[in-house]
């Protein structure tokens, strides 16, 4: 049996998905994009920017899960321009300071023309 995750302090979902799923002691998040929790728009213009508020996202969801970035162990990170690897490092490694396992591409397009869209499988904490 699973449980579906809902925080106002992360966007809401923009399709038929929930922010989050509960599965057993697993917390599944959809990918989340550098929206503004309050107005649904895109927050920054830069790689570093964008990332920032997408790993805020996350740790509101993860957080309303009963998990952490901390408790992270694997993500999956998509961009929209591979030339950001390296300033997309940069910030990631601020969050994700216990190295999960982590899968990152780069893709043609992300919703709303985000620069960066990332994906979490975390532990439960309690």
């Amino acid at each position: 049996m699973s449980t579906e995750v809902h925080t106002d302090k992360a966007p809401a979902a923009i399709g038929p998905y929930s922010q989050a799923i509960i599965a057993g002691n697993l917390v599944f998040t959809s990918g989340q994009i550098p929206l503004d929790p309050a107005s649904g728009t895109i927050v920054g213009t830069t790689i570093a920017e964008q990332t920032h508020q997408v790993c805020k996202n996350l740790e509101a969801v993860l957080s309303a899960a009963g998990a952490s970035l901390k408790s992270a162990v694997k993500t999956v990170c998509f961009l929209s321009r591979i030339e950001d690897f390296a300033a997309f490092n940069e910030v990631y490694a601020i969050y994700f300071t216990g190295k999960p396992a982590r899968s990152c591409v780069a893709v043609k397009d992300l919703p709303k023309g985000a620069l960066v869209e990332i994906e979490v499988i975390a532990e439960k904490e309690n």
